[in-house]
């Protein structure tokens, strides 16, 4: 097989066709600056606003509660720094306490260090072997001056999806702010905010089919959240700059799109990945799989090779033209494992052989048994290499 076999959605998806389509009129015709009151600058306001309709309905949220960001990591960083900081406000001298788990994306894990290093508490909740927030047990970590519940809707590592609603139940309990990182799920999964109970969701646009550098906050009505980025009057004085028109505009149509495929692309790609997984397990000797069975990500499977080192398999593989992602990174010569694998208990030894293949819209069945030939042979290779 000669041409690239791309097995890392999870890191980016290409943009659809039909999204770069919609953005072209907005970088070549329609440049006008969306703040501006003439007519040639409306039209820019105006596509941005038809997107921001798009993406509330596709989370049944109102319009004027859909943010525009520069993806999912400044949503992230928004919603955890201005919960903390409208804690503050509302309680002079008192830093707030943010509830979290160990397995979320470097944008919350990181977030939280530093608003740590600022005089703010964090608990991170614990999680079962598979990745699970356990809700039981979350309560009880829930303290006089928590201000706010943030974990992600699913798993970018393991395709794990979280009990969102019980968290977000528990959050409102107990008058908490409830806030998922959805970068791995929007687009991929029904979400209804009104239903699940979630006050503020990030997604980033090149998840779901659409271009990198744009994504979204959406923020409940009820909630002041204080502005991110000062400046401008832009997006209703609650994050100034000059909007990325074509972009938004980019994000709005692939919304549209991936809401609509949704159902058909999951169970297509599902059983690509169920094959994959059964397969592999098959087939490969002393490998393990990783995350739920049953509550995950329908294109996501992540195994860890016991005997090999993930990173070089992901290098040996590109060889064979496939792309997919290993769960430890090298530096120095020593190689680290995945935090989410120490999270959820996996022995260092095996998290080392974790790759991860996240599967897409232009996967096929021959790729599938393509890749698993060559990982057959790569695994095997390395094995009898390290004894």
């Amino acid at each position: 097989m000669n041409k690239m076999i791309y097995l890392d959605h999870a890191a980016t998806t290409r943009m659809l066709p039909e999204v770069l389509e919609a953005m072209t009129p907005y970088q070549k015709e329609y440049y006008g600056n969306p703040s501006t009151i003439y007519e040639f600058g409306e039209k820019s306001r105006e596509a941005i606003e038809n997107a921001r309709a798009v993406i509330a309905s596709t989370i049944h949220a109102r319009e004027e509660e859909i943010f525009f960001t520069s993806g999912g990591t400044e949503s992230d960083n928004w919603a955890l720094k201005e919960a903390a900081n409208l804690y503050r406000r509302n309680h002079p001298g008192i830093h707030g306490h943010i509830l979290t788990s160990p397995i979320e994306h470097h944008a919350i894990i990181h977030t939280c260090q530093e608003l740590t290093a600022m005089g703010c508490g964090v608990t991170y909740l614990p999680v079962d072997e598979t990745g699970l927030v356990i809700v039981g047990k979350a309560e009880e970590c829930i303290r006089e001056n928590t201000c706010i519940l943030s974990v992600m809707y699913a798993n970018n590592e393991i395709g794990t999806i979280e009990p969102v609603e019980e968290l977000a139940f528990l959050a409102k309990k107990n008058d908490l702010i409830f806030h998922t990182d959805a970068v791995q799920a929007y687009g991929h999964l029904p979400i209804d905010v009104r239903r699940s109970g979630i006050d503020m969701l990030s997604a980033s646009a090149h998840k779901f089919g659409g271009p990198k550098g744009v994504g979204f906050l959406y923020i409940r009505k009820e909630i002041d959240l204080p502005s991110f980025i000062q400046g401008g009057a832009q997006e209703s004085n609650r994050r100034a700059g000059t909007e990325n028109v074509p972009g938004i505009v980019g994000m709005g149509k692939a919304a549209e799109l991936s809401h609509r495929r949704m159902g058909e692309e999951n169970r297509r790609v599902k059983k690509m990945r169920d094959r994959l997984v059964y397969r592999i397990m098959r087939e490969i000797p002393d490998v393990k799989f990783m995350g739920n069975m049953k509550k995950r990500l329908s294109n996501n499977a992540n195994f860890c090779f016991n005997g090999i080192v993930g990173e070089s398999a992901a290098i040996l593989l590109d060889t064979q033209g496939i792309c997919v992602s290993s769960g430890s990174a090298c530096s120095t010569g020593q190689t680290e494992v995945s935090h989410v694998m120490k999270a959820i208990g996996v022995p260092e030894g095996l998290a080392q052989g974790a790759l991860r293949f996240t599967l897409g819209a232009e996967n096929t069945m021959e790729e599938i048994d393509y890749t698993v030939e060559k990982l057959k042979y790569i695994v095997e290779d390395m094995r009898k290499a390290a004894v």
